[in-house]
């Protein structure tokens, strides 16, 4: 507990400093194609780029953006840093044994990013978007999502090229820095978050329906650590059941398809109980697997205030030598903002967008507070396969400082079933995120 104190009392004295700076991420019903003035996607997970009017004065900028004859630019940072401590009962400390590996109190930073984008100023949206990343689990750094964005309004959407996010699930295209918890569920650890290849992404305005499909494949990104396929395709198809822009209300349905070859016929599956600092507790070591198929749904209802929403998938490996194996996940949550602003919806990529802050505490205010509950599962056991399982309830709550400050105070209680032994892990962790977009 002493790591988690330390750590709040640090970051609290160091934040200030990042007081003025914020993101960009509206919603849009349709791309315009007047070059004065037009939002533009920034890459895929439904931040937005602003090419402003030609008399725009250029002092009216943020001190991260600039305007340039043939192009604007916007350049930003994210961090995250942890700091956890973990009750252990005997039996998982037994199953740490047996699994040589050790939890420990940490303090750490997850990783921190670099970003430039910008929009070409042209009669056709065309955007560009770089982004590094260093890793602090792996000590590496990182290219993340970079590419191209082309407008395709005829087709009522966009055209991605380049290293980017397959696009299974809300969850996993969302901006990492927005979602309602620290980590993604587990279950969606069996997915790779990043992949090279096209994009296709839109929306039909009146008949609510949206989609995401792509296709990746590993020439420039073979034998890097989150290439695990030759080529995959996936396809994400919903439906706003409603979607009432200015009240923030909607209802989303939506449907997951994935399909794809492992590297060399075989394959690993690991994942960590949603804490970062933690080692990899569940791990099916190596198996073989010639394709894979994976199938989920995802269900979220928002009146901007209170979420409450699930995602399930299935995940099915095939092999022309061996036993094929089936693995389940799935996550139910609830948030509820405590202050009265709302969790907006952004349906140029069918997600939500960050929490916007009216009133930050460096501006006398209390910022913005959010409680969360959710419950999460991912089973990795099936015939000789007995990789573990793990189910984990949080609750947490998120405080929103200003547009670039965030903190997170998490509780955890997680069991873990492995060795014919089931033992239960307690997790006590802080969170600083720091959002220049």
């Amino acid at each position: 507990m002493k790591y988690i104190v330390r750590f709040t009392v640090l970051l609290l004295l160091l934040i200030p400093v990042l007081s003025q700076k914020s993101y960009s991420q509206q919603d849009t019903s349709r791309v315009q194609q007047d070059t004065s003035k037009r939002d533009v996607p920034d890459g895929s997970t439904g931040l937005l780029l602003k090419v402003s009017p030609n008399d725009y004065s250029k002092k009216k900028l943020q001190p991260n953006e600039f305007e340039g004859t043939y192009s604007t630019m916007r350049v930003g940072f994210g961090y995250i840093g942890d700091a956890a401590t973990y009750v252990q009962d005997a039996t998982f400390k037994q199953q740490m044994d047996s699994a040589n590996l050790n939890v420990t109190s940490k303090m750490q930073t997850r990783d921190f990013r670099l970003m430039a984008s910008g929009v070409f100023k042209g009669k056709r949206d065309l955007a560009w978007k770089g982004g590094f990343m260093y890793d602090g689990d792996k000590k590496i750094w990182l290219l993340r999502e970079t590419g191209i964005t082309l407008g395709v309004p005829e087709l009522f959407g966009h055209i991605f090229v380049g290293r980017t996010k397959e696009g299974y699930s809300m969850v996993k295209v969302m901006n990492g820095h927005s979602p309602w918890t620290a980590e993604r569920q587990m279950a969606l650890d069996v997915i790779p978050i990043l992949a090279d290849g096209v994009k296709y992404f839109g929306h039909h305005p009146k008949t609510r329906i949206f989609w995401n499909l792509g296709y990746y494949n590993d020439y420039f990104s073979k034998k890097q650590s989150f290439s695990t396929y030759e080529w995959q395709t996936d396809a994400r198809v919903g439906w706003l059941a409603f979607y009432k822009k200015e009240q923030s209300k909607v209802l989303h349905i939506a449907g997951n398809f994935r399909y794809g070859k492992p590297n060399e016929g075989q394959i690993s599956l690991k994942s960590r109980p949603e804490s970062n600092p933690v080692p990899y507790l569940i791990n099916t070591g190596t198996f073989a697997a010639d394709y894979s198929t994976h199938l989920g749904g995802e269900i979220y209802y928002s009146t901007g205030r209170v979420l409450v929403g699930s995602e399930v998938m299935v995940h099915q490996f095939n092999s022309n030598i061996a036993a094929n194996h089936q693995f389940f996940g799935g996550d139910v949550v609830f948030t509820y903002l405590l202050t009265k602003t709302k969790r907006p919806y952004v349906s140029t990529g069918s997600i939500f967008g960050f929490v916007p802050v009216k009133k930050s505490v460096f501006k006398g205010g209390i910022g913005e507070w959010e409680a969360v509950l959710r419950f999460s599962y991912l089973g990795l056991d099936d015939g000789v396969i007995q990789g573990g399982t793990i189910w984990r309830i949080t609750p947490m709550v998120n405080w929103y400082i200003s547009r670039a400050v965030r903190m997170e105070f998490i509780y955890g209680y997680a069991v873990l079933e492995r060795y014919d032994l089931k033992g239960s892990l307690q997790i006590f962790q802080a969170r600083l995120q720091l959002t220049v977009l």
